[in-house]
């Protein structure tokens, strides 16, 4: 890993990455790109670019990529629509968000939100089931009969 540059204060160099990095948690939903996160830093975007890395270990727009899978997730969750989604999350193209999202996730969107929803239905159906079992034996549900579900 490449030491940051060494010209500046760490100090100074890491208050405006992270000042860059606030900007894309803030703003992941815009139409930004490289050129604003840049400029938030006050870096040229190639340095910026080195630095990000060096600090984050991923690019900006691997990083503003996972924001926005990240928040996709949470949306696709709690019943959005994948278009909704899509446009939510600052994607500009269904197909394209599609795309992104199965390659980092392993499913399309509708598939991730058919296997949350079959989640949530198990849960209601079985909740007992979802109880961590490290939690039911420290409370000695396991020993009590009682703590089996009824089907």
């Amino acid at each position: 890993m490449n030491q940051p540059d060494s010209s500046y204060p760490k100090f100074y160099l890491y208050k405006r990455m992270v000042k860059a990095k606030l900007f894309i948690d803030e703003n992941y939903k815009d139409n930004i790109d490289l050129n604003n996160i840049a400029e938030e830093a006050y870096f040229s975007k190639f340095h910026f670019i080195r630095l990000f890395k060096t600090i984050y270990g991923k690019t900006p727009h691997q990083y503003l990529t996972a924001i926005r899978i990240d928040k996709a997730r949470l949306l696709l969750g709690s019943h959005h629509t994948i278009a909704q989604t899509c446009y939510d999350v600052g994607f500009d193209s269904i197909t394209s968000f599609t795309g992104l999202f199965k390659k980092i996730e392993g499913k399309t969107p509708s598939e991730y939100q058919r296997q949350i929803r079959e989640r949530q239905e198990r849960i209601r159906n079985t909740p007992l089931q979802f109880i961590p079992n490290c939690f039911a034996e420290q409370k000695g549900w396991t020993k009590n009969r009682n703590f089996e579900e009824v089907l």
